[in-house]
């Protein structure tokens, strides 16, 4: 038996895979080379939230003590760090300060969260109060933005009694759902322009042209994780329950049958230059399941889910070192036409893809998947 043969064989389990994943980076990068090195960024975010993931599934401290030397090589004694200011991005790695001050008790990683809370009084925002997914893009909400600040409010509004928070990410999701959803597919678009002056925008609803994977897979992901956040007597989970089985049962019908997964441009399968891409799938899977978790999706939606997975975990190799490489990851993306999804460049084991398909990986093991 070769390495990679040894390798593939050790891996039996959506938790050893997702082990695997994050062991493979682990190798590759010391937390403070982690890429774009020296940020304080969502890539890094979306890859360290699934390793703490995997640290409260396994009590293995190698993945808290690798998030936290990420997080320190960044936040002060004081609490200071620096961050782009302007865009909703930068809130998504919050959701690490309030892993380690919940585990250490340390006040410097408080008082870096309240920064970060605080972008939420400065943000610029549309005319009905949601938020521009960055300066640079004015007047535009994103699919994106909702994961990116929405989950880290709801946590952090959990944690430290923050009355203002659910509200806010209530009506924004509203707000969202209301200008990009589409009647006729269930799917929701990647952007919405309120000026109506993006050269992508319809001038008559705002909204990009294409159902980009990976945006409808942060949303999806931002609907299971606001249902874990809430209390269970919210009044507002039952319309996002109600959004998320909806969500998921559009999903399902633009599954790849033979593979399990799903294309880059979710709606459009049929055409020789689309791709199937893994971070959507990895984000779908999460969605799926936690659809599930939350009593919004059935057996039958749960399929879906497996079929994901299981063609995430056929897609897989390992390098001649024997580590595990997840492939055909679309790099960042910004909203655009159809020529612009299937023409973006594919990465092997992008931090964003590895973090969704880890998160993937341990959504199917609560489920008691093997």
């Amino acid at each position: 038996m070769n390495t990679e043969e040894r390798a593939a064989a050790a891996l039996r389990t959506p938790l050893d895979y997702a082990k695997a994943a994050c062991d493979s980076l682990m190798e590759k990068f010391t937390p403070e080379e982690l890429p774009p090195a020296g940020r304080w960024h969502y890539h890094q975010g979306i890859f360290l939230q699934g390793m703490l993931q995997v640290w409260k599934r396994t009590g293995d401290d190698a993945y808290f003590e690798y998030p936290k030397r990420y997080v320190d090589h960044l936040v002060d004694e004081d609490g200071n760090l620096l961050f782009a200011r302007d865009e909703l991005d930068s809130i998504m790695p919050g959701l690490l300060l309030l892993a380690l001050d919940e585990r250490t008790g340390d006040r410097r990683y408080r008082i870096a969260a309240d920064k970060l809370r605080g972008l939420f009084r400065t943000l610029n925002t549309t005319s009905q109060g949601a938020y521009w997914h960055k300066d640079k893009y004015p007047y535009q909400m994103w699919l994106d933005g909702l994961y990116m600040g929405g989950v880290f409010a709801l946590q952090y509004a959990s944690r430290y009694g923050d009355a203002e928070l659910a509200p806010m990410v209530l009506e924004w999701e509203k707000r969202m759902r209301g200008h990009m959803s589409d009647e006729a597919t269930g799917l929701l678009y990647h952007a919405w322009d309120e000026s109506r002056k993006a050269p992508w925008s319809d001038p008559n609803t705002g909204n990009s042209p294409e159902f980009w994977g990976r945006s409808l897979g942060w949303y999806g992901m931002a609907l299971a994780d606001f249902l874990d956040a809430l209390p269970a007597e919210h009044p507002g989970r039952p319309a996002l329950a109600a959004a998320l089985g909806r969500f998921v049962d559009a999903l399902v019908r633009f599954q790849d049958e033979a593979s399990g997964l799903w294309y880059q441009v979710v709606d459009k399968g049929d055409r020789a230059d689309n791709w199937l891409e893994t971070s959507c799938t990895s984000l779908f899977v999460y969605a799926i399941a936690g659809a599930a978790k939350h009593g919004c999706a059935g057996e039958d939606r749960l399929e879906a889910a497996r079929r994901g997975y299981r063609g995430l975990i056929e897609r897989l190799r390992t390098d001649d070192g024997g580590r595990l490489v997840v492939p055909d990851i679309c790099i960042g993306t910004s909203a655009g036409d159809y020529r612009n999804y299937v023409t973006r460049p594919v990465s092997d084991n992008d931090l964003h893809g590895v973090g969704a398909f880890v998160l993937a990986c341990v959504a199917m093991e609560a489920l008691g998947e093997r």
